[in-house]
């Protein structure tokens, strides 16, 4: 049949395979790297589990076989996401990242950067090679991303700037909340894709493009980020003061089109967000039934023998099938159109990651004031699953306005993803939003 949700045999090895690997390798060193006040030593706590991870084939499993990677479809990852999200979402927003820094190369370098970039990534005989991928900038007037690709000049948009001087690109400017570019020891990740404007002159829908940064460029400093809720997974400031970076490690094709590749990477991220809040809810979910089984709350029976526990976990369990459902049909469709899903990514990202939400905050509920006691885990999973609705291109910031801008255009076709068909994303559909379209009148007097 056509339609099956059966898992194959080699997609049951590859789940059961990720989830011993979260459950005997990552979760034994997830509290205490949590609880760690540094940002930078929390995630090196995480550095034998990474080392792991990339022996076994998890770190660059999205990158294709040609170059070294495991070469899995965007279904299988998700199958195998799921369950590492759910023991810490942020470990696997780390290995995300690698694919975020990498797949542009893939999708537009010249065959030099797939060989220099690609193989370097998977080959490392340490296991300890990460990359980043670096778009937001700090907040201000102007600042902060969220209109990256609005079509007016600078300083409106991306900030950082890629002066071209000889056989190099001059980049000045900062970055802040790229995640992966501080590396291990806060002096750079091995390599890092950083979207910079390459002409002041134009906007967003001309003059962005990417440059990948090596670990070791001159002129280039980190400085971390503490966080609230991910702190497993590091982010950081970074500061360019007159960078020089060979002009051959600008990716090619994405020359005047660094707003096409966010857009195209926030695609792929989507299902992969989604089916985070879905490992998060899962765990909330699979405890608070647990708690419900033994808790009497003084009564002469267990809670979940009450009709608003059953009834609030019965909807918990619905959402959690339903959210896990559309991230397989989101990666899929990624599968079925060479990775190109800007509709289909952002409406998942959304809607999972806002349902799991209010799941796991429904979980605590059930359980009681005693959510809130830091023996059990709901604390970190209330704030990892906080997390999810405001990262990774924001649902308020730019998913919604991805979606408003496909619906917005004649072209749309509302069946379009019920029958599988391709749906085109353009510039056209970016500039929604990012320029007023009425003007102000006086209030009459």
């Amino acid at each position: 049949m056509a339609i099956d949700f059966t898992l194959t045999p080699e997609q049951r090895e590859l789940q059961a395979s990720t989830r011993a690997f979260a459950r005997d390798i990552l979760a034994p060193v997830v509290r205490a790297a949590d609880a760690e006040a540094d940002p930078l030593r929390a995630f090196q706590m995480t550095k034998e589990a990474y080392v792991q991870a990339y022996r076994a084939g998890i770190a660059f499993c999205m990158l294709p076989t040609q170059y070294g990677g495991g070469g899995v479809s965007n279904v299988d990852l998700i199958l195998a996401a799921e369950e590492v999200c759910a023991v810490d979402p942020g470990f696997a927003c780390t290995i995300l990242v690698n694919g975020l820094g990498l797949m542009p190369v893939w999708y537009w370098g010249s065959d030099e950067q797939k060989d220099r970039f690609l193989r370097a990534a998977t080959s490392d005989p340490t296991g300890e090679y990460i990359v980043g991928y670096a778009v937001s900038e700090p907040a201000g007037s102007p600042g902060g991303t969220a209109n990256f690709d609005a079509p007016d000049a600078s300083p409106v948009g991306i900030g950082v700037t890629a002066t071209l001087d000889g056989d190099h690109y001059v980049l000045n400017g900062r970055k802040y909340w790229p995640c992966n570019v501080a590396g291990w020891d806060g002096q750079g990740a091995n390599a890092s894709i950083v979207v910079v404007r390459t002409d002041p002159s134009k906007g967003g829908t001309e003059g962005l493009s990417a440059i990948m940064i090596e670990r070791g460029t001159p002129g280039v400093s980190f400085n971390l980020i503490s966080k609230m809720g991910h702190r497993l997974t590091p982010n950081a400031e970074i500061v360019f003061t007159d960078a020089r970076v060979p002009a051959n490690n600008l990716v090619e094709g994405t020359r005047g089109n660094g707003d096409l590749l966010i857009n195209r990477n926030f695609a792929w991220s989507g299902p992969v967000a989604g089916i985070a809040a879905v490992g998060v809810a899962r765990t909330a979910y699979e405890s608070a039934l647990e708690w419900a089984r033994t808790y009497t709350a003084g009564g002469p029976s267990p809670i979940i023998n009450h009709q608003n526990v059953g009834y609030v976990l019965g909807d918990v369990a619905a959402r959690i099938e339903m959210c896990r459902c559309f991230c397989w049909k989101t990666a899929h469709f990624l599968d079925q159109h060479d990775y190109h899903g800007e509709l289909i990514g952002a409406m998942c990202k959304i809607q999972c990651t806002e349902l799991m939400f209010d799941a796991v905050y429904k979980c605590m509920q059930v359980v009681g004031v005693n959510s809130l006691d830091k023996q059990h885990e709901f604390e970190k999973l209330l704030r990892e699953a906080a997390v999810l609705p405001l990262y990774d291109a924001g649902n308020f910031g730019m998913q919604r306005r991805r979606v408003h801008g496909v619906l917005a255009s004649p072209d749309y076709n509302p069946r379009a993803l019920m029958d599988d068909e391709f749906v085109p994303f353009t510039k056209f559909m970016e500039t929604i939003d990012t320029v007023p379209t009425y003007q102000e009148t006086p209030l009459p007097v």
